[in-house]
């Protein structure tokens, strides 16, 4: 009798009290937008639009008062940014930069005001920063099912005046950010152009060709163990790859082609790798959610039975903010490669970086950590 009552107790004690909800409300003050425009929310929770820029839109309440409501869990941490659907047209801070995404813990019942005075695409000001070297353009690359874009291709200082040489490719997701801090999200971009650079000037590594490849607004899709993500694939595979070995003077064979990204981009970039070794025997995996949310790329690699992948895999990780939430997922990406038999420093680079955070300037100064490993002499 005394079981049947603990037991009887805990079931209702769950049922009596339930997880309990909070109430976010979030206003934005926007004096200087039309009435007519529309203002959105994204974040990092799918009530925010999981960083679609154009998912969630705020109600215009009155006039330069824009406002949305949702519920979360009581603890919920809440990432957000404001657009007006897009990255381009991102909401800027007080001094006209890109802020940092706000934090929220709703513990309790919120209402957070936000005055907006500049906006991305309103704001004219001048941007830091160049590109280095040549960079040729390449417009429209489409595949069924997933929208068309735009690729740029570096070439090393010595393509134009070594017209007999070939070179390996680093193929590289987020096309914006990588060489143009004008078209960069953060207006701060990889600067995988000035280390390239630097590195083959200085005879550290051998010459190579960059392909950066944009992405488009869905990107959280594409970059994902997804349709869509296995469709990306074929595009760079498909598409991509065989106009760049047509237009180029490439090593098109597997184990000169590496393949690299941030974030989703470095799961993709593992999944390329993983999934099509016959064409990518490199992936640079910079700050990669392999297991976080409803992600888990883990399973795949310990599911999988055949003989080792003949691949090179660097993974790297920050120890701040959403990197330290990614951290557990790396670890035990990195734990599921060993029991696949792959080495570190042989076949398996990984480097933590524990006072980083997840944004572009801290992969900016990682970035020759695996072109040295790839394309080292």
């Amino acid at each position: 009798m005394k079981r049947f009552l603990i037991i009887f107790l805990l079931i209702t004690s769950v049922s009596v009290f339930p997880q309990q909800k909070v109430k976010v409300t979030l206003e934005v003050i926007a004096p200087a937008l039309d009435d007519s425009a529309g203002i959105y929310v994204t974040g990092n929770l799918k009530e925010l639009g999981e960083w679609r820029p154009d998912r969630v839109m705020l109600d215009r309440k009155e006039k330069g008062l824009w406002v949305k409501s949702i519920e979360v869990l009581k603890g919920t941490r809440l990432e957000y940014k404001f657009t007006k659907g897009s990255w381009e047209n991102e909401a800027l801070g007080s001094d006209s930069s890109v802020p940092q995404n706000s934090v929220l813990i709703a513990n309790n019942d919120t209402t957070v005001q936000k005055i907006i005075l500049n906006w991305r695409d309103k704001f004219n000001f001048k941007v830091k920063g160049q590109i280095t070297g040549t960079v040729v353009h390449h417009k429209n690359f489409v595949l069924e099912g997933l929208k068309p874009r735009d690729i740029f291709v570096w070439l090393p200082p010595d393509y134009m005046t070594n017209s007999k040489k070939h070179y390996p490719v680093f193929y590289m997701h987020d096309g914006q950010n990588l060489v143009d801090p004008k078209t960069s999200n953060t207006f701060i971009d990889w600067q995988v152009d000035e280390t390239a650079d630097s590195l083959i000037r200085n005879g550290i590594i051998e010459p190579f060709i960059i392909v950066g490849i944009n992405n488009t607004a869905d990107r959280s899709v594409e970059y994902g163990n997804t349709k869509l993500g296995r469709l990306y694939i074929k595009l760079i595979v498909e598409r991509i790859k065989p106009f760049i070995d047509k237009e180029y003077r490439t090593l098109p064979e597997a184990k000169h082609t590496a393949v690299g990204g941030s974030s989703m981009g470095g799961l993709i970039s593992m999944m390329c790798a993983w999934e099509r070794p016959d064409v990518f025997s490199k992936a640079a995996c910079f700050s990669p959610a392999f297991n976080i949310a409803d992600i888990d790329y883990i399973k795949n690699v310990l599911e999988y039975s055949g003989t080792k992948k003949n691949i090179t895999i660097y993974i790297d990780n920050g120890g701040v903010d959403l990197d330290a939430r990614l951290m557990p997922g790396v670890r035990e990406m990195v734990n599921a490669l060993e029991k696949k038999g792959f080495v570190k420093d042989k076949d398996l680079f990984v480097v933590y970086d524990m006072a980083a955070t997840h944004n572009e300037a801290a992969w900016a100064k990682r970035a020759g950590l695996p072109i040295k490993i790839f394309f080292g002499e």
